[in-house]
């Protein structure tokens, strides 16, 4: 099993300091997942202004919360599907749409779900997709505007997913009670 350091506001390289205070003043706590990125200071800056490009798209919450854990079911991310489980609560997300995205069922909402397959067609295919897909998507209310936005979330997301992998990254308390396999 591979690990890699989980930084405290003491430990961390001086380049991630002020970016893991800007964390704890947004979650209340330093995030796991963030304590790691911040052996490098460029990937945590990166990863955190990913997130908040992504959350100013044009995506409602239901929507952020369909891309962010698609994706992470996907990649089978142990750290990343608890705590947007969590997150999506705090963003006052229908816990069946979390609950059907954690177990990979269909989505109620035909556009939701229009979203979670286009999410699922570009994250499998790595971004070759038919003009079908693309026509499949856009007859369900979304837009190019909204295929390019999927991407945003999915370079947020593989920063995550990926890290926590090799970092085995141990799931925050706040987000145990979450806790998910594939």
């Amino acid at each position: 099993m591979t690990t890699l350091k989980v930084h405290d506001l003491e430990s961390a390289p001086e380049g991630s300091k002020a970016l893991l205070e800007n964390s704890q003043k947004s979650f209340g706590m330093i995030p796991g997942l963030h304590g790691v990125l911040a052996s490098s200071p460029k990937i945590l800056e990166a990863y955190q202004t990913l997130h908040q490009l992504f959350t100013e798209t044009s995506f409602n919450n239901d929507e952020l919360t369909v891309v962010w854990q698609t994706i992470n079911v996907e990649h089978a991310c142990h750290y990343c599907v608890p705590a947007h489980t969590g997150i999506a609560k705090m963003m006052k997300v229908d816990d069946a749409i979390s609950e059907a995205l954690r177990n990979q069922t269909p989505l109620a909402d035909a556009k939701l779900e229009a979203l979670r397959t286009m999410t699922l067609t570009i994250v499998r295919n790595r971004g070759n997709v038919t003009q079908e897909d693309l026509d499949t998507f856009y007859a369900a209310g979304y837009g190019e505007q909204q295929v390019l936005e999927i991407i945003l979330g999915l370079s947020q997301k593989v920063i995550s997913n990926y890290t926590n992998h090799i970092a085995h990254t141990p799931v925050d308390a706040a987000f145990e009670k979450f806790a998910w396999s594939k």
